[in-house]
Parts: structure tokens; sequence; C-alpha cells
């Protein structure tokens, strides 16, 4: 396969078995759950997520342990029963959750390659519609799909797949750690999620903020995609996907420049603004606007339900932006650049914010929109969008043989705007694992000019210094 060393992208992987897996439920009652509001502002897109977990005990039966796994799922789904569902249109062309226990489509396949070999820093090649189902070539088939891959060395992937119209990463991040722990401990009960759509209610009247008209767009308003030209050939106006690892240190560095004026900024600020300015190295002209989004996730910040908020399963997200010169980019020292970031994520990190973003939804039904950071409009060179996953155990998923070797997000969404996704890595030592899905020109200025902070993920790096039995309640903060 082209652009893939060695051949380590370029395996068979055999579909030994293929079925549905239904809630292990007795009697169950057909229902509709609706999206709320902030449902609605996410488009018809899947992200995946995948773990993969090393052969540490050669008499294990692989036949069992993907047993274990799929008797686990169905017991999970009983608590997360809207992923064992459908998503459907009602009469006003809204999406909503028909909960009808349909199941979710459960892959057991054969990888011809192992683990050492599996080229994990091309996601797109190795990854993608291998070891994680792809639901855009086979159609859509239900909320949530699973491939659970046995390797050559006697390892396994688990992949997943969600629409993310109904999960964002938070309650997936939930549903594996349950479904994990059913795994292990043989008990679903210690964790009981929530889909009370009423606590994003919108108010009574809804007000809400006129700057969110320019925070969103109507998806009837977007002009047709571009019709691709077959003469031009030009790779390097696609998005691709890379994978990297950050090492502490130069986390640390980042922090430490982008401190400015005595005002410390996160981790995550610290890096969504090294990713803006170096991003705006790639673009093409001085005059040209680069646009930084990052998710902010809303659970934290309504302060009058949050503990309810926690284990609510649907999206309770936004998207702000800010956007600069590329001249201005270039110019500005990171420290000014993560003020600008900080200021753009302290208006959304409130309560009001998100009050005012859910009114704002329900003022304009059924009108859908979009965030403008994703669609690319006139005198912007680049925008790329930054989530976190930085809150995410990925050492306690684990099914009852040990924590995963390598955890990571897989999210190719399409369009020009770029996504990048770090998580905390397994070594538990303050790396960062980065899923980074941009155009080529600009993937290639990371890795020349911030070489030292964007580092290939290779097999030497996984196997360096990887504990035995990491430890089960370290969440790595920002």
């Amino acid at each position: 396969m082209q652009d893939c060393a060695d051949n380590k992208c370029d395996f068979v992987v055999t579909m030994k078995s293929e079925e549905v897996v239904k809630a292990r439920l007795g009697e169950y009652y057909e229902h509709w759950l609706p999206m709320s509001n902030l449902d609605l502002l996410i488009p018809p897109l899947d992200f995946g997520v995948f773990f993969c977990y090393y052969n540490n005990n050669d008499n294990r039966c692989i036949e069992k342990m993907v047993g274990v796994i799929k008797k686990a799922l169905g017991e999970t789904l009983v608590s997360f029963y809207p992923f064992c569902g459908e998503v459907v249109y009602n009469g006003h062309g809204e999406p909503e959750i028909q909960c009808n226990n349909r199941g979710v489509n459960f892959k057991h396949a054969y990888a011809d390659v192992e683990l050492k070999n599996l080229d994990l820093f091309r996601p797109d090649v190795s990854v993608h519609g291998k070891l994680i189902p792809d639901n855009t070539t086979t159609g859509k088939a239900g909320v949530l799909s699973v491939q659970v891959t046995e390797l050559k060395c006697g390892g396994l992937v688990v992949g997943c797949t969600f629409d993310h119209r109904v999960a964002d990463a938070h309650s997936a991040n939930m549903f594996m750690l349950a479904w994990a722990n059913t795994a292990r401990e043989n008990n679903n009960t210690s964790f009981l999620p929530s889909f009370r759509r009423s606590l994003l209610n919108p108010r009574r009247p809804p007000s809400h903020y006129p700057s969110l008209d320019e925070m969103y767009l109507f998806r009837s308003s977007l002009p047709p995609p571009p019709i691709h030209d077959d003469d031009d050939d030009d790779d390097t106006d696609h998005l691709i996907s890379r994978i990297y690892y950050v090492p502490s240190d130069q986390i640390a560095l980042l922090q430490s420049l982008a401190t400015g004026n005595g005002q410390r900024r996160s981790k995550l600020e610290s890096f969504s603004a090294f990713l803006w300015k170096t991003v705006a190295q790639g673009c093409k002209g001085d005059g040209k606007r680069c646009r930084l989004g990052v998710v902010v996730n809303g659970r934290q910040r309504m302060m009058k339900i949050p503990s309810a908020l926690q284990s609510y399963v649907g999206n309770v997200l936004s998207v702000p932006y800010s956007e600069a010169s590329v001249m201005e980019l270039r110019a500005t020292p990171l420290s000014g650049i993560a003020e600008r970031v900080h200021a753009c994520l302290e208006n959304a990190a409130r309560e009001s914010h998100f009050l005012a973003l859910i009114d704002w939804v329900e003022v304009h039904r059924p009108e859908q929109a979009i965030v403008r950071v994703y669609c690319k409009e006139e005198g912007q060179e680049a925008a790329v969008v930054v989530s976190s996953g930085l809150q995410f155990p990925v050492s306690q998923v684990d099914f009852g043989w040990g924590a995963p070797g390598f955890g990571s997000y897989h999210f190719p969404w399409g369009g020009q705007t770029g996504y990048v996704m770090p998580m905390p890595s397994v070594h538990c030592n303050g790396d960062w694992i980065v899923y980074v899905h941009l155009l080529k020109r600009y993937l290639h200025v990371l890795e020349t000019k911030a070489a030292h902070v964007f580092k290939p993920l290779n097999h030497m790096y996984l196997n360096s210094s990887f504990p035995a039995s990491p430890p089960v309640d370290i969440i790595i903060k920002q």
C-alpha cells in the first residue's frame, strides 16, 4: 500500500463471524428518545475509538476472550439502551433515537499482522475500515458498531464506531469504562448512565446572544460541495490522519512559553496555541485568515446540575473559535496567542453560554445549524478544531486481561477543517497521544518545524517503559 513503510499496513483482515448483539433484556418496549437541542447541532458523523492489547499470556483462549467481550456488551447495553437503537427522522426532519433494541453490529475478525508491525502512525490505512468498523461503506448500521480483531501475535484490537449525534467523547468514554468493568467484574450495576433530556431543556421564554448567529451557520445555506477535478491529482489538498506522541517535557515547555503577564495557561490552551501558530507557518498568504476552534465540554459549566450531567449520555458541547491573519499568528509570541485562546474559551466556558446555545437552537428549530469553524469561507486559508480526551483514563479499559498497550480516537470527519484530539499515554507518564487529521501540507509543517513536539508514534515508543500493571485510578488532568 502506498505511504506504508515495510508494508506494515498491507495486511489482510478476514471476517470470522458477524452478528448482532442485543441488550440482554426480557420483554422490551419500543420507544423514541428525542435528541437534545445540543445533539441537533451535530451533523451526521461517526467517530471511532480503538484499543490494542498485547498477548501477555500465550495460554489464553482468544475465542473465550471474544466471548467475554461480547457477553459484557449485551449486559452493558441494558443500561446504555439507546446505543442498541437507531437514528430515524421525525415529521419535522429532525433526528431522534428509536429505542427498538435492533442491536449492535458485532464483528469478529482476524488480521494477518503482529501488533509490533502495525503502523499506527498512519491510521487511515492501518486502522480505518480494517480495525474500526466503517459504516460509510456499508450504510448506516445503528448507533454503535464493534469489531474485535485478533492479531497474528495473539493480541487483540477492540474498535468501536459511534454515531456522534447520539454520543460525544465523554459519553463514549463512559460506555467503554462501563463495558470493560462489566467484563472484568461481571457486574454492570456499578454505573448507571443518564438520558434525561430535560436536563438540557430550553428556558421559557428562550433567550440567546446575538453572537451565536456568528458562531453557527444554517446547513441549508451551505453551498454544494465542490466537484472534484480528476485532472487535479494534488494530494496536498486531502485531509489525512496521523498519530503522534508528545513527550511530557515538551508539554511542560509549551506551557511555560505560553505563560505571559503572570497568567499561567492550561496545558490544552498552550498546546492549542502552539498548534495554531504552527499551522499558520504552512499557510500560503500572509493576508489570509486562520481559525482555531476548541471543543468545550459543558458538563462542568452547568453549575446547577453538574453531578447529574457527569453521567449524562449525549452531546454537551460547544465549539467556540477565534481567527487571526496568518501574518499576525506568525509574528505574535506564543504567550500572546495563548491569551487569545484563553479569551475564546473563557467566553464559552460558562453556564450562561450553554443555556443561551440551547435557547438559540430552540428558536430556530427545525432549521439545522453547524458550527461555522467547520465551514471554509472566503478569505480563510486554514481551520483546525482541537478537542480533548485528556480526562480519559485509558488504563481502565481492561476487559480482564490487563490494560491496553495503546488507545486512540479516530475521527476522519471530512470537509477541509482539521481535527486534533490529544489523550493520555498508556505509559501514565504525562506524555500525550495525539490524533491529528489535517491537510498534508500542514502535517509536513508539524513534522519539520515542530518535530520536537510531534513525534511519530512507533512500536519502539509503545514498548518503552510500559508498566506491567498500570494503576487503574490514574486520570491525567490538564
